[in-house]
């Protein structure tokens, strides 16, 4: 694909134009009628290159770029108004697709196809046509649009804090504060900013759960869990795996940030270990940004440039730009995420720095997405990608652990604290996925379950997964709430335990680095570069780092990491 017509064109600036339904059935259509006529396998292949792809990727550019711009700012009207749209035809758009998905599975020419387009594609076609079916079309126009209201609900939470109001985002920055006070002052802020809000979220995720279970049934699976997976393209992996590595989580990895945890507590004197106390691992300064966005950003381009030609290539073509919006503002949605707008061979990245060592974080995490959607663009849009869900996070969250010998540049002679809040943090962080996803399943396996029930769901699996810790004592969050600010549980069902299983591959590739960098940071461009094409189990048994289904393998990492931890002091 030529993207020299936009190489110089800044993010802001690119053109935006509504693609239409109408346009997606007629490249469709064309192709329909190509394949019927079809004499040979490559009478398929250009077809599908000529109308599938190019009417995918017009329609993946425009609903992100519209998507992009909204959550930029859910106030602007226009492009509420575009989200608003796709939200209604990208069922439409999925029915298209999964009717070509049929075509080339029940094609005369499959063996021949399946040889040049290999059996990852084809497995993700199977599971692509277990997810849809046209009988679900309104049920899914539903959920897009509660998934919409939930980040217009979330953009509009402000806390009081500190006699000011301040976004979600601005305040949990605070949870990493030296002071004990501030961190139980932001926890409070947090818990009465969503209180104020709490029929609202209640309602919506009602709601969710409720369209979700529907569809569900409507295609003759047992619940949304079923559904979910197929949806999620679970195509090397089911649930009895995430349930084998989640018990594996609660006998390897809990008892290590269980004993880290006491240690923190003993440290920093503390006997009643609370939830605002979970973001600090020392009693000493905590590291921060201690630079303005544009030092931040060039201390970030000289890692880059010292790392690897290619990756600094992209960072700084993404920085010239204005790839990175990471400036929290009223309006604007909380969290991030890495995009594509792949007619313009552009990546968009947006963020919300709060200035604290987290910012490092967002960056290299996002940047590591970027890395492989660049090589995916490379590849002229094939449907493949970067992979399923949990190796797209392998990308990103290997990055965060291949900028280490970088840290200096950022945090000077906090850089060794840095690093071992980075550490515990990652680990810390496997048990709290394993909660979202564990309280994903248990919902969507009994739908019927009141707020309340869910609340103390919440409850009963932060104590089997992170005894150590207490929301008792803040307002709104001790009713077991939390849940409520974890986007990807209203918008993305089942992904979030995906972030566990790269983590894993992730603290894989810190160990590997330790002993050979330049052997860690090939394996991981090769890991980015191959995207989709393998299977997740192919490429990380490929690459030698810790697959998370593996016997052992978690106790192992633990053994490993302890040994880091210990190395950092």
């Amino acid at each position: 694909m030529n993207f020299k017509k936009y190489e110089n064109v800044k993010i802001k600036d690119l053109p935006y134009k509504r693609y239409t339904a109408e346009q997606a059935k007629e490249s469709f259509d064309k192709f329909f009628a190509a394949a019927e006529n079809a004499k040979c396998a490559e009478d398929i292949l250009s077809a599908r290159e000529q109308y599938v792809l190019a009417a995918k990727n017009a329609f993946g550019t425009a609903a992100s770029l519209a998507n992009a711009r909204f959550t930029q700012n859910t106030r602007d009207e226009f492009y509420d108004g575009e989200v608003t749209y796709y939200d209604e035809v990208s069922p439409a758009f999925s029915g298209l697709y999964v009717k070509y998905v049929d075509v080339m599975l029940s094609s005369p020419f499959r063996k021949e196809l399946e040889e040049k387009l290999g059996k990852v594609l084809y497995r993700s076609f199977e599971f692509e046509k277990a997810s849809y079916n046209d009988i679900i079309e309104e049920d899914v126009k539903l959920e897009n649009s509660y998934s919409t209201e939930y980040v217009k609900l979330l953009s509009t939470v402000e806390c009081e804090f500190r006699g000011e109001k301040k976004p979600l985002a601005y305040v949990r920055g605070f949870m990493e504060d030296k002071d004990r006070s501030v961190r139980k002052a932001a926890a409070e802020s947090i818990g009465k900013a969503l209180e104020a809000h709490a029929d609202k979220f209640d309602d919506v995720f009602d709601r969710l759960v409720k369209v979700r279970d529907k569809m569900a049934k409507k295609m003759g699976y047992k619940n949304f869990t079923e559904l979910g997976y197929y949806r999620m393209g679970r195509i090397d992996y089911d649930r009895e795996a995430v349930e084998k590595f989640r018990k594996n989580v609660v006998s390897a990895i809990t008892p290590v940030v269980a004993e880290m945890k006491a240690k923190v507590a003993k440290d920093l004197n503390i006997d009643d270990f609370k939830y605002y106390d979970d973001a600090v691992y020392s009693k000493d300064e905590v590291p921060t940004r201690d630079c303005s966005v544009e030092e931040f950003f060039d201390r970030a381009k000289e890692m880059y440039s010292d790392m690897d030609k290619e990756l600094a290539a992209l960072f700084t073509r993404m920085v010239n730009e204005e790839a990175f919006d990471v400036i929290p503002r009223d309006g604007k949605t909380g969290g991030g995420y890495c995009t594509t707008f792949d007619d313009f061979g552009k990546i968009f990245i947006l963020a919300n720095f709060n200035g604290s060592s987290g910012d490092i974080d967002v960056i290299t995490h996002e940047f590591g997405h970027a890395i492989a959607m660049n090589y995916a663009m490379q590849k002229n849009g094939d449907e493949l990608g970067i992979g399923g869900c949990e190796t797209a996070e392998c990308h990103s969250m290997s990055m965060e652990f291949l900028a280490w010998p970088y840290m200096d540049k950022f945090f000077g002679r906090l850089a060794s604290a840095y690093r071992r809040k980075h550490l515990s943090d990652a680990l810390t962080f496997i048990p709290y996925g394993s909660i979202v996803d564990e309280f994903q399943h248990e919902v969507y396996d009994h739908p019927e379950m009141t707020p309340a029930e869910r609340n103390a769901l919440y409850l009963r699996l932060s104590k089997k997964y992170r005894p150590y810790l207490s929301y008792d004592g803040i307002p709104y969050l001790e009713k077991g709430t939390r849940w409520q600010f974890q986007a990807h549980i209203f918008e993305s069902p089942f992904y979030y335990i995906d972030y566990c299983l790269a983590q894993t591959v992730a603290l894989g590739f810190l160990a590997l680095s330790r002993k050979d960098y330049k052997l860690a940071l090939e394996k991981y461009k090769e890991m980015c570069r191959t995207g989709g094409e393998k299977f997740f189990s192919e490429t990380v048994k490929t690459a030698g780092i810790a697959y998370p289904f593996g016997d052992g393998t978690l106790n192992a990492l633990a053994d490993d990491m302890k040994d880091v931890l210990s190395s950092l002091g």
